[in-house]
């Protein structure tokens, strides 16, 4: 029997999909437009009036979507390399995404897959994880990078769902008030490719990244505190082995609901990271 519980996690889930989807076409849609700007700047050598008049007469629509929740990200050089294990390096590339920067510069190539433990303190205790350095190098790689850069420092968790039980973080620019437009879209200003994804399930305890479509992962990352039934799109990373009770608490104390009515939105606890750190074995 289907359970108002169960229909009520199924919409969540759909509705998380549905925004991947969107900002996936999104930045098709972005890729497009700067095959038409590039045109357009050659015209301008050729005739300045014809070309004046091709840009002054652009449709509005990018702008308006740039001001939304899920801007489109602008497409990068170059796709990301994924994970060498011959010459031990990740590829970053930039990418400025909606315009919600915190740049700290871009990680290393060269990676360790030693075993890493992080440690989030926040301000309602610390949550420690096991890092999956062999699976996933490069994403480890770069929240070791950030975590020295004190990059995710003083920053907000500014998504929860209770029937879909994820606490999004990450986004150094959240203000998880519920009224923030742009919240969900900051990021480092480089992005690197998918690891790890082969049978990939998000259960209770696993930490996953957050992304706008494949490849696109920045520093925004979840928590999983529950059964999401998520499809296996999101690059898990760890493993929460303390401090996972805290979640439960702040879920428990609910959200500010969002406009799509999904039963997600910005928790009604605010969770501060204070300091990440990580450590390794060699």
């Amino acid at each position: 029997m289907v359970t108002g519980k169960d229909r009520q996690k199924q919409l969540a889930r759909e509705h998380y999909e549905r925004q991947l989807q969107a900002r996936v076409e999104r930045e098709q849609k972005s890729r497009r437009n700067a095959i038409i700007g590039t045109t357009a700047a050659v015209v301008v050598v050729i005739g300045g009036v014809v070309a004046a008049t091709t840009l002054l007469g652009r449709d509005d629509s990018d702008a308006t979507a740039a001001a939304s929740p899920s801007a489109s990200i602008k497409p990068a050089v170059a796709d990301p390399k994924p994970y060498d294990p011959v010459k031990g390096t990740c590829g970053y590339v930039a990418d400025e995404g909606s315009g919600q920067v915190k740049n700290v510069g871009a990680p290393p190539e060269k990676v360790s897959t030693a075993p890493a433990t992080m440690t989030i303190r926040t301000n309602l205790g610390d949550i420690v994880a096991r890092l999956d350095s062999e699976k996933a190098p490069c994403t480890v790689n770069s929240f070791k990078f950030l975590a020295s850069k004190d990059y995710f420092d003083n920053t907000k968790c500014h998504r929860m769902g209770t029937d879909f039980p994820i606490l999004q973080c990450g986004d150094p620019l959240a203000k998880a008030d519920g009224k923030n437009p742009t919240d969900g879209q900051g990021g480092p200003g480089y992005r690197f490719a998918n690891e790890n994804l082969a049978g990939a399930k998000y259960t209770r305890g696993v930490l996953a990244m957050a992304n706008s479509g494949p490849n696109t992962n920045g520093s925004q990352f979840f928590i999983v505190f529950g059964d999401t039934g998520l499809t296996p799109d999101y690059t898990p990373f760890g493993t929460v082995t303390k401090g996972l009770e805290i979640v439960d608490k702040v879920a428990k104390k609910g959200v500010i609901p969002s406009a799509g009515g999904d039963g997600t939105g910005a928790p009604k606890q605010p969770v501060v990271i204070k300091d990440v750190t990580i450590t390794s074995k060699s």
